[in-house]
């Protein structure tokens, strides 16, 4: 069975890609003058496109949800659930189809226990994440870890998982855990997955659409679209406090990672949808509902998409070579200048860019995976403690810890205080580092909506385990990066170290992925890992390469030259001057919104 992209590549492409990779081993993209840096990115992507991409949709499959026939609307915009954005494969990328995968089927099954528990994972959360002091990323503010989780509400979701046979994580004796032995719900099973013995590794369901289309701000299916909508001039409706006071069922803040940065994000896009809708109706003054709110949704994914490309990405991975790498994504090697003068210029994704170049899946089904969750659980961007001040003149206004803007919390706090003050706060206050001892206690002692008491530092661990990601050493292996020799080259903290060796009882081929990618030394600019930039580096560009609205459909006739126009030519920055204008004195110190904004006063 082929889970794999099979093609040969000329051999040329070949030879650079070896060459990258002998290369980033040898030296380090990071080290090279910034045009060789690119050239070994784009090999080393290149590799990973062929090597790294795995079909987990092909295994053998029973029970599959149903997919309407097609229709017209589907070729000019999103369905609710995500079917047909590939007109041959309705299928791809729907809502409640399976991740993928990035390393190979034999080395993506779970261990068993007694050794998937080992070492205990609550162990590893108590020694090596717990925060002692808060660490922060000085680089980028605060709204870097809101627009983080908007954005994973969009593309991935194992679900809340299922509790009638949980993991059960024995504690040590001086652990302070309040109810022994600590229990974790499993990852709900594949329904759609046919038992036997056909060799192949477990697959999950991802309960979001991963395409780019803003399903975190639309919802996954047709019913939970229209619950969204005003049903006039194709608008979203915007909560004034919580968003379905009479239908606590589908209040947001009962799901388990409701905060206030989260109800932030949706409530500057809700804006912007109904923003893009009335500019549509000034262009289109005759379009009904349905037609403005199909044709605003477009525009505000692939905004939405621009943003975190050209902007977001920039920001958390600062480096000169991933920055010019990112904008390329976007633009191409040519550059935005000649992009906004010209168009496309070549056929070439690296002259001109993949946004509306022609759709590729590179021989794979698309799909997010395993290792693209695994990578992203980046919970010590989260701090603790925050203060939210006054745009006006910078006044404090409340000091507030996190746990107190989290769930139904977080409603509170929105009504407290508005909008234009709690983003200037969010802009002028620092994340904290993706790195060891930096966890946020809270996330530590976690009590979910539903009652559960979770550490998700633990959680976090146990994931990774039980859906087969491999560990740190051999997870770098399969993306032909060096495994770390020992624990003094795997760090370059000798008291970090000595904590690994202790906790993996001197075995580095037992550390896991999260903690070797927080432990590992960073490239300049980065908020993260190195090897978390590697999934990046593929899935980065598939999350544009795939998606038929992204590429061959992101055309006048689809989007409007309305459309195209407000997506090339607006930004972070422009957006939420639109909606709050009172953020201008502080915007205008920085070229990113994602970086630290001056606070109200204070001369640059």
């Amino acid at each position: 069975m082929s889970t794999a992209p099979q093609g040969r590549a000329p051999w040329f492409v070949q030879l650079h890609d070896r060459l990258a990779v002998a290369v980033d081993q040898k030296i380090g993209w990071q080290r090279l003058p910034k045009p060789l840096g690119l050239l070994t990115l784009i090999g080393l992507r290149d590799n990973l496109r062929r090597k790294n991409l795995f079909d987990t949709g092909s295994y053998p499959s029973s029970n599959l949800p149903p997919v309407g026939p097609p229709d017209m609307q589907g070729l000019t915009g999103r369905t609710a659930d995500g079917t047909y954005n590939d007109l041959a494969d309705p299928r791809m990328g729907m809502a409640r189809s399976r991740f993928g995968r990035n390393v190979p089927p034999d080395r993506a099954f779970p261990e068993t226990e007694p050794r998937l528990l080992s070492p205990s994972p609550r162990e590893v959360s108590r020694a090596l994440l717990t925060r002692h002091a808060f660490v922060p990323a000085e680089s980028v503010n605060t709204l870097v870890a809101a627009w983080l989780q908007f954005m994973i509400k969009d593309w991935v979701s194992h679900g809340q998982g299922i509790m009638d046979r949980p993991w059960r994580i024995d504690l040590a004796d001086d652990d302070p855990w309040p109810a022994p032995p600590m229990l974790v719900p499993r990852t709900i099973p594949d329904p759609t997955r046919v038992d036997g013995h056909d060799g192949l590794p477990p697959t999950f369901l991802n309960e979001n659409s991963p395409w780019w289309d803003a399903s975190q701000l639309y919802g996954n299916t047709l019913d939970e679209q229209r619950s969204l909508r005003t049903g006039e001039g194709g608008r979203l409706r915007v909560p004034n406090g919580s968003p379905f006071p009479d239908a606590p069922d589908k209040d947001p803040s009962a799901i388990p990672g409701f905060w206030l940065g989260l109800a932030m994000m949706h409530l500057v896009f809700l804006l912007e949808h109904n923003a893009i809708c009335d500019a549509l109706h000034d262009a289109c003054p005759t379009w009904p509902d349905e037609e403005l709110f199909q044709r605003a949704r477009l525009i505000t994914a692939a905004l939405i998409a621009k943003i975190h490309t050209v902007e977001w990405t920039p920001a958390v991975i600062s480096h000169p070579t991933t920055v010019a790498a990112m904008h390329a994504n976007w633009y191409g090697l040519l550059g935005e200048r000649l992009h906004k003068m010209f168009g496309r210029l070549s056929r070439s994704e690296v002259l001109s860019g993949i946004v509306g170049g022609r759709t590729d899946h590179f021989g794979v089904p698309y799909s997010l995976t395993e290792e693209f969750v695994a990578v992203y659980r980046m919970h010590p961007l989260i701090p603790d403690d925050w203060s939210f001040r006054s745009a006006a003149d910078d006044s404090l206004l409340q000091q507030a810890t996190f746990a107190e803007l989290t769930g139904r919390q977080a409603y509170d706090v929105l009504g407290k205080h508005s909008l234009t003050d709690l983003l200037y706060s969010f802009g002028t206050s620092h994340p904290g580092l993706v790195t060891l001892h930096n966890y946020p206690r809270f996330l530590q002692e976690f009590q979910r909506p539903d009652g559960k008491l979770m550490d998700l530092g633990a959680v976090d661990i146990l994931r990774s385990r039980e859906v087969g990601v491999p560990r740190y050493n051999e997870f770098r292996r399969q993306l032909h990066l060096l495994p770390a020799k020992d624990f003094d080259t795997l760090t370059d903290n000798p008291v970090w170290a000595e904590e690994l060796r202790r906790v993996y009882d001197g075995d580095i081929e037992r550390v896991d992925l999260s903690v070797g990618m927080f432990a590992e030394p960073r490239p300049k600019g980065f908020a993260f890992s190195d090897t978390a930039f590697r999934i990046f580096v593929l899935m980065a560009s598939r999350r544009l390469n795939s998606d038929r609205f992204l590429t061959t459909a992101y055309t006048p006739q689809v989007y409007t030259r309305t459309g195209l126009d407000w997506i090339e030519n607006n930004s972070m920055t422009s957006v939420l001057l639109r909606h709050f204008p009172g953020l201008r004195a502080s915007l205008r110190s920085v070229d990113n919104a994602f970086a630290p904004w001056s606070a109200v006063g204070v001369r640059q």
